[in-house]
């Protein structure tokens, strides 16, 4: 679930009001927005001091409203656990810490097991990886609640023509996870992509990202192009994209309230694991919100795997950690993407409004494609692996490898 952030409405606001995400689109896309002060005009202290008291009275306004959201969200659960509490008591405390390894996850076909310490943090990484260390190097970024695991029909697809790496995030998985807060901000999720692509011994990359995955995909083509040669972004807006439009449209900003809801500590983690995991299973099985493409449904084993890896003690404290730094993260200080992007959206992608991935494009200053994959949920490259591998192929043959 995407995630990306909801601090999106805490940037400078002018007093233009609603008019503010046109022209920053406008301007985005290479037609500046007219100034309200004219050129070569001295603002005076006093009005100095008038904007700024403004702009702060207004982002304190709405870091208000942000957090009593979240005190909003966090009783309306709290309610729904109690009565599920009353209703079911020994199902809401029932769950079990897998402790025997799916075979899916030992599966040899998918790729070979892998560890790499990086020099910045000193984490530890796994990821699994296929293809001939002598190719170009495809990194896979995963997003929530997933691992490696997610990009299984990828890792088979594309190791004929790339060294590909599925890693585990880290908090993720077998990934290292720091502890604190503070080691999940967004630049130090970004500074691991750079990371591992070096100590894979790489200069540049192919970079695909799925939801949180797609977000730090964003950030790094931004902040590190030269390291970047392609992106594929799967079901992820631009971030400053998603910024102007939640604050805009209150239907996103409904389906964005488990955003506030995991600012609050502890109850998130908790409610996660009631019921045996009943949320996760809920997620990827259900017919609002799960994958449902014959043949690509999850298998008992494959479940398990998700079970096995977030059933593990503190396996929430980490993912849960990036949502918790949003509001410090976002929104971001440059905007425009300079490396050829692939933007895939699912069709029937449950927590974002597709009005955001048509909106992206004035953010991406080289080629740019939009392809919405039919049937597709919001786990597109596990729902609908082959259209999303034709797509990828496509993309990548018409920018040249």
């Amino acid at each position: 679930m995407l995630d990306v952030a909801i601090s999106s409405g805490f940037h400078d606001f002018s007093l233009r009001g609603s008019s503010l995400a046109l022209e920053q689109v406008k301007a985005a896309a290479g037609h500046p927005a007219p100034s309200l002060i004219p050129s070569g005009t001295m603002v005076s202290p006093l009005c100095d001091f008038l904007m700024r008291t403004t702009r702060f009275l207004v982002r304190s306004f709405l870091w208000a409203l942000a957090y009593s959201f979240c005190g909003l969200c966090a009783c309306l659960v709290s309610l729904k656990v109690l009565w599920h509490i009353i209703r079911k008591p020994a199902e809401t405390f029932q769950w079990t810490v897998r402790e025997t390894l799916p075979a899916c996850l030992n599966d040899t076909s998918l790729g070979t097991h892998c560890y790499v310490r990086i020099k910045e943090s000193g984490l530890r990484f796994h990821y699994v990886a296929a293809g001939e260390r002598s190719k170009p190097l495809m990194l896979l970024l995963h997003g929530f609640p997933e691992f490696w695991y997610s990009w299984r029909y990828q890792l088979q697809e594309f190791k004929s023509e790339f060294r590909v790496v599925a890693v585990d995030l880290r908090g993720y998985g077998e990934s290292d996870v720091p502890i604190g807060r503070e080691n999940y901000q967004l630049d130090c999720l970004i500074t691991d992509v750079k990371d591992i692509v070096e100590s894979l011994g790489y200069k540049k990359c192919v970079l695909i990202g799925h939801d949180w995955g797609g977000l730090i995909a964003w950030c790094s083509a931004i902040y590190y192009p030269e390291m970047i040669s392609k992106i594929v972004i799967l079901n992820c807006p631009h971030p400053t994209v998603f910024c102007d439009y939640i604050v805009r449209h209150p239907s996103q900003l409904i389906k964005s309230s488990y955003l506030f809801f995991f600012q609050v500590p502890w109850l998130p983690e908790f409610v996660l694991t009631i019921s045996d995991f009943k949320v996760l299973k809920y997620l990827f099985t259900s017919q609002s919100t799960g994958i449902r493409t014959k043949g690509c449904k999850m298998t008992e084993d494959e479940i398990e795997a998700y079970l096995y890896i977030f059933s593990q003690p503190e396996a929430f404290s980490g993912p849960l950690s990036y949502f918790r730094n949003i509001f410090s993260s976002l929104p971001l200080n440059q905007n425009e993407v300079m490396t050829p992007t692939l933007l895939l959206w699912g069709e029937k992608e449950e927590f974002l409004e597709f009005r955001m991935a048509e909106v992206t494009k004035a953010y991406v200053k080289s080629s740019f494609r939009l392809n919405i994959v039919p049937e597709a949920s919001h786990w597109l490259q596990q729902d609908q692996p082959e259209i999303v591998n034709n797509l990828i192929w496509e993309f990548l043959k018409e920018v040249g490898q």
